[in-house]
């Protein structure tokens, strides 16, 4: 999900883990705090950069807080979006994390690592049945029970088709591919038809896409990746059969390679996938293109980015904290802050709000229809585990498997022993 927030100024690099992991078991989840008590006193939260654009929101939910809890006092504290992960880093170190602190769940982890934040699960009962499944299982973590956050806001990716293009070389843009083996299938007769000029396909396998075939990438302990399997080496065969016909791009394999994304925005390829605002933003860059772009549901398990609030294990005052956590990811503020900004809430009663249900008939609106209800079924693609290190060792042995230079069992092998290496360093 690197990058993903860009349009909240909030961005969001992976953190590498600051400690081994614990026990050969499961870690117990850490002392419930004593949540119990009357809602008041000073109470200290966290976000990222959002000021100054959303400062109005924030601070409007922060007074509706203190306004429905006469008594309590809450400091809002709101980081610069360069360097956040380092200052978090720093404010668990000192002693001086807030109560409340906005972390997506790479951030999180190096703090879960150490036992500082609290397991909400054993201090709200009511977690399970107010948010979505996937967003509440982007705060478990491998290795330790419990969940270290409340999910707050949520986005998906969903698939964009050019329409001009697929019907001038012999598709149907109203029936877009659904698997990859489709995928491949419709690749290869736009590759004809357009005599190579057009691609279909235009990207490079990431681990995420071994996951929606299926492919376990870690040990339930969190100690060791196991994507190293026939099932995966099968994806990557395809992927070099796919590469050897001359359905990607040859360049796509290079680090030069301009991505699938930009390619789509210039009307070079015709398929992309991006968040639920892409046709707006095209409509900007690109508006002769905008209207010809079709959207349609991700292949697979569709991709979850989230963002949520995570409680200080060492709060002392727990009873504000997670009433203030609770507060500002409850459907209504969820609501109102995604009136503001594309994302969507990672509560269950959303479900039922038409602005996010309900389309207009414009394809800006049905893509944003589509993504939200894929997150009914979205996950987290791949484990926070897994570094920028580890994610360019990965890059280069998929790109070798798929030139043909060594086997994709080799690269498997390679990545798997290369990625449990860093894990454990």
């Amino acid at each position: 999900m690197r990058r993903y927030w860009a349009g909240l100024a909030v961005v969001a690099t992976m953190v590498a883990g600051g400690c081994g992991l614990g026990a050969e078991e499961p870690e117990a989840a850490a002392p419930s705090a004593n949540a119990s008590g009357e809602v008041k006193g000073k109470v200290s939260l966290q976000t990222w950069a959002l000021k100054p654009k959303f400062t109005d929101y924030m601070q409007g939910v922060i007074d509706a807080f203190e306004k429905k809890h006469p008594g309590v006092e809450v400091e809002w504290l709101d980081q610069p979006g360069d360097g956040y992960s380092e200052k978090v880093l720093s404010q668990a170190a000192g002693g001086t994390l807030p109560d409340v602190t906005n972390l997506p769940p790479d951030f999180a982890l190096p703090l879960v690592k150490q036992g500082l934040l609290l397991d909400v699960s054993q201090t709200d009962q009511k977690l399970a049945d107010e948010y979505v499944a996937g967003g509440i299982d982007a705060y478990r973590f491998a290795g330790f029970q419990g969940v270290y956050g409340y999910p707050w806001y949520l986005n998906t990716d969903v698939n964009y088709w050019n329409s001009e293009l697929m019907t001038k070389y012999g598709l149907d843009p109203k029936k877009p591919p659904t698997t990859f083996d489709e995928l491949v299938a419709q690749a290869r007769i736009l590759k004809e038809k357009s005599g190579g000029k057009v691609y279909l396909m235009s990207r490079r396998p990431e681990l995420g896409d071994l996951f929606k075939e299926g492919v376990k990438l870690m040990a339930d302990d969190g100690k060791s990746f196991t994507f190293n399997t026939p099932e995966a080496a099968a994806l990557l065969d395809k992927y070099r059969d796919a590469f050897k016909e001359g359905l990607l791009p040859r360049d796509v394999l290079t680090d030069t390679y301009a991505g699938n994304a930009k390619l789509f925005n210039e009307g070079t390829v015709a398929w992309t996938t991006a968040g639920a605002n892409h046709i707006t933003s095209l409509a900007t860059d690109n508006p002769t293109l905008a209207p010809k772009v079709v959207p349609s549901t991700a292949m697979g398990t569709p991709p979850l980015y989230v963002q949520g609030l995570s409680v200080s294990k060492k709060t002392q005052n727990a009873p504000a904290a997670i009433a203030l956590a609770r507060w500002v990811t409850s459907p209504e503020n969820q609501a109102a802050f995604a009136h503001l900004v594309s994302i969507f809430p990672s509560t269950k009663a959303s479900a039922n709000d038409p602005f996010f249900s309900k389309s207009d008939g414009t394809n800006a609106s049905e893509a944003k229809v589509i993504a939200f209800a894929s997150l009914a079924q979205a996950k987290m693609l791949q484990p926070v585990e897994v570094t920028d290190a580890m994610s360019k060792f990965i890059r280069q042995q998929f790109a070798l498997a798929i030139s043909g230079e060594i086997t994709s069992k080799e690269a498997l092998d390679a990545a798997v022993a290369k990625c449990d290496e860093l894990l454990q360093n």
